[in-house]
Order: structure tokens, then sequence, then C-alpha cells
């Protein structure tokens, strides 16, 4: 699960206009799906979009989806959508989705940070669309009215205090989840996985396709799991891109407990980096051995949790729990180890202010802050015990002193309401027709949980190991070997005959 939100929002619609918000009158196609029967969708009306940067032809629509899909011709919400078509229309076989990670992930930014390298693996075989989920991006978005301090990604992640003490996380968990059903209204309640799913499949409808293909990354893997759950003959070719664990009875909670063993298998990649002599010339050599970076590190977040040091940014220092979040969006990639070593210098050097890096300095938009929390707070009932998440945190402590209990603490989701629906459970029923692909060390979605997801599916999937490290496999962090796989598995529907591995 991506650990921090995507930044770009673009398009935004207030919540206020929801109830009368469609998109304009347009030919439609008549349609029956089990969660709308006969509804009518709207066929989508297209506009060039492109951006410097992004895909050539890039174009952009709104699509209307029900607020309740069990009132479908009722209020209507209107999601981003994007799309680059195909440049060879002969050799074009369909249409390939690309589902973001977060949750809080926009699928139309994705698309265009992704869209030129993945247009030219797919050689014309797809056109290329994406969908910003209910609360993200450009689609309607919701508000919880939170408090600037409680918007900090230190502060709306449950970080323990400097001894792992949780007493302002309950208190601050609690005011975050009455403000959220406050002020959130049915909107808020509406960003669910399942939902995503559903306007997925009416996206499906719009676009007048009998399947999607689909690459689904981080937290949008368990999304694309779902839709191939409930509608697995409109599935196509499936690429499930940095898994985690399915388990119905917890989802995002376990997801977020299973960091604490992901961040121990991905640290001594960045260990190995920071005391590497080619460090030296570049003034970033942490340690001369790797083995004595990890007890530098936790020294100094320990340090920092005494003494916080004043930064760059006014009134927000460098503390101990920013060091680790600062860890922890770097372990997504080897990308971003330089920037972490930097902060880590100029948290030793007396005469230095560090320099926060923008997730770190300011908080996040109130909007933001809400479609983060909201849908793993949806989607399944989460513990509230205050001494039970006590205990917890001092055991992963001492077991996984680089998270510092955070994987395991108490959530604004413990004081949520109770899910409108149980979570769809993964199973070996459907095509067999998905590629799973894992990087051995990723610190958000742990191999040992997309093992989980692999026994779920059963015969409908391969796995694809590779022997890397980092957060996210196709076109990203993952060996040349891997995108090969990927890539033939998708414009050819060439798919390992077993699990396997390459790489390393």
């Amino acid at each position: 699960m991506t650990t921090y939100p995507h930044r770009a929002l673009l398009l935004t619609l207030s919540v206020a206009t929801v109830a009368t918000t469609l998109t304009a009158a347009a030919p439609a196609v008549r349609a029956d799906a089990p969660d709308a029967p006969g509804a009518t969708v709207p066929a989508l009306a297209w506009r060039p979009c492109a951006e410097p940067g992004g895909p050539a032809g890039q174009e952009c629509a709104r699509l209307p989806v029900p607020l309740d899909y069990r009132d479908p011709d009722g209020p209507q919400l209107s999601l981003a959508v994007t799309r680059v078509r195909s440049e060879r229309p002969a050799a074009r076989r369909g249409t390939l989705l690309v589902i973001p990670g977060g949750p809080g992930g926009s699928g139309v930014q994705r698309l265009a940070a992704k869209g030129p390298a993945l247009r030219k693996a797919m050689a014309g075989a797809y056109d290329l669309v994406g969908l910003d989920p209910r609360g993200t991006g450009g689609s309607t978005r919701a508000s919880c009215e939170l408090d600037a301090a409680d918007r900090h990604l230190v502060t709306l992640r449950s970080w323990p205090g400097p001894d792992g003490e949780i007493d302002g996380n309950a208190a601050r968990s609690r005011r975050i989840a009455e403000a959220c059903r406050r002020h959130g209204g049915a909107v808020l309640r509406s960003f669910t996985t399942v939902n995503e799913a559903r306007d997925i499949d009416r996206l499906r409808r719009a676009l007048g396709e009998e399947k999607l293909s689909a690459w689904a990354y981080s937290y949008g893997t368990y999304v694309g799991a779902v839709y191939a759950q409930k509608y697995p003959r409109h599935t196509d070719r499936w690429v499930l891109d940095s898994s985690s664990d399915p388990d119905p009875a917890r989802v995002g909670r376990g997801w977020l407990a299973n960091t604490s063993a992901g961040t121990d298998d991905r640290f001594p990649d960045f260990a190995a980096w920071a005391a590497d002599p080619a460090r030296e010339s570049e003034g970033l050599r942490l340690a001369r051995r790797p083995r004595d970076v990890r007890p530098l590190f936790l020294a100094l977040a320990a340090k920092l949790d005494r003494e916080p040091k004043k930064s760059t940014t006014p009134g927000v220092p460098l503390t101990g729990n920013r060091l680790r979040q600062a860890l922890q969006n770097a372990l997504q990639s080897d990308a971003l180890f330089a920037g972490t070593a930097r902060l880590i210098q100029q948290a030793q050097d007396p005469a230095a202010e560090p320099v926060l890096p923008d997730t770190l300095a300011g908080p996040l938009s109130d909007q933001d802050a809400a479609a983060m929390t909201a849908t793993v707070c949806n989607d399944v009932r989460w513990p509230a015990s205050v001494p039970a998440h006590r205990r917890a945190v001092a055991a992963d402590r001492a077991r996984h002193p680089l998270t510092a209990g955070l994987p395991v603490n108490i959530t604004p989701c413990g004081f949520w309401q109770a899910p409108a629906e149980p979570p769809t459970r993964i199973t070996a029923d459907g095509p067999s027709n998905i590629l799973m692909v894992q990087n051995r060390r990723d610190p958000y979605s742990p191999y040992f949980g997309a093992l989980r997801m692999r026994r779920s599916l059963g015969e409908r999937a391969r796995l694809l190991t590779l022997e890397h490290g980092g957060h996210g496999a196709y076109l990203n962090n993952g060996p040349a070997c891997g995108d090969r796989t990927v890539t033939a598995f998708l414009t050819t529907g060439r798919r390992p005959q077993t699990d396997s591995h390459c790489g390393g």
C-alpha cells in the first residue's frame, strides 16, 4: 500500500454540487450490471488535454457514477477520466486501464507520468485509460475540515510519541474520525474499494468494451483483485504490480502492520548504499560498514525525539518521527536514497538547518487527508481499544525499532462508523489471466503479503518474483527482465507457465 499521498490535483469539483453534477447530455448505451441493473451509462465526451511531458494526444472526459449503487438513478458523483488512443489502430486489441495506488492516488496523473513509457512498450496494442477514484485528483472530492496540525503526514499517520506513548494518537484519532463523520457525509462514506471496482465497470461500459486489461499498482492491486472477483468475465489481461495481503478481516490494517517487517527487509539496501565507498565522492557516505548505518540512524532518531532540530521550514522542526517518515518515503526507490542521506547528515551537523522534503514540510490538503483516510476506514472495521494498542506498540517497537510502533498503532479507523458492507473475499474462482509482479524487498507491500494474494488467487494467477528492492516494479524499480515479461504478457498473452523469478 502506498504510504504517502499523490500531491498533484486538477479540476477539483465542489462537494456542494455533487447531487446535481452530471456529465453533459450525450449519446448513451444501455447496460446491465449486478450493482445497477438496467442502468443507462452516458457515453464519454472527450476533449484534448495533453500536458508538457505527458503523452501526445491525451484526452479527458467526465464519468458520472451513482453516489450509492443501490440507487443508480439518484445523486451522482463526477469522476475524471483520461485516455491516450492507440497510435496503430490496426494493431489495437482493446483498452488497458491504469489503476493507481494510494488510497489517494490519481489515475489521470499516473497515466500522464507513465504514459510515454507505457505507450512505447504497448506498441499500439491498447488505448490507455486512467481514472481518478472518488475523492482524488479531478473527481468529486470530500472534506473533513481537519485542523492543519492534524494533516501533517507524521500526525495523520499515527507515529507514537518519543517514548512510545499513544494517548496523543488516540485523542487525535478520535478527533479526526468525528470531524470526518460530521463534515464528510455520504460522499466520504462512499469512498470504498468495492465502489471503485463498480466505478471501473461503469467506465468499461461507457467505453463500450466487453473486457478491460489492466495494470494495477500498489493499493490498486487490491482494487484490481476486487474487480476481477466481482466481474471476472470482463477481465482480459490483468497485471497486479506490488500486491498486499487481501485478508478480508484486516485489509488496510494488515497492510499497515506488515510494513514493520517490510521496512526491516528493505533497510539493508539503504545501508549498503550509504556505506558504499562510491558515496565518498558524493559527500553522502554515512558509515564505513553497512552494519553501522542502522545503529547510527536509530540513535539519531532517538536524539531528535528528545531534542527536535530547527529546520529551514518555519515552525516545522526535524523530529525523530519526521526522520523516520523520511526514511519510509525513501525506501520506495533507490533514487530517493540520496535525499535521505543528506537529511541525516544535516541532522548530525550542529551548524546545519535541515531542509525538509516537501512531503514533510507542510500539511496535506484537507481533501487529500480525507481521501487517504476514508477508504481504508470504510472498507473494514478496525479495533479501538487503547490499552490493546498500547501493548501492541510496545512489542512492535522492540521487534522493529525502525518503524517505532507506527504500523500497529491506533488510527482514526478505530473510531469510524461501521462499514456499510463487508469487504470482498478474493478467491480462485475466475479465468486464469492474472500476472503478479513483485519485488522481493518491498517496504510497503512486503513479499510475504504478496504470497498471500497469490494463494488466494490460486490457478488464476502466476507470480513473477523480482530479486530487487523497492515499491512498484513494472517500468519503475524492477529489473529489465520483469519489464520484458509484463510487456510480453500484455501485448502477446504469453505468461510464465509457473511461478518464476528473475533479476539479482
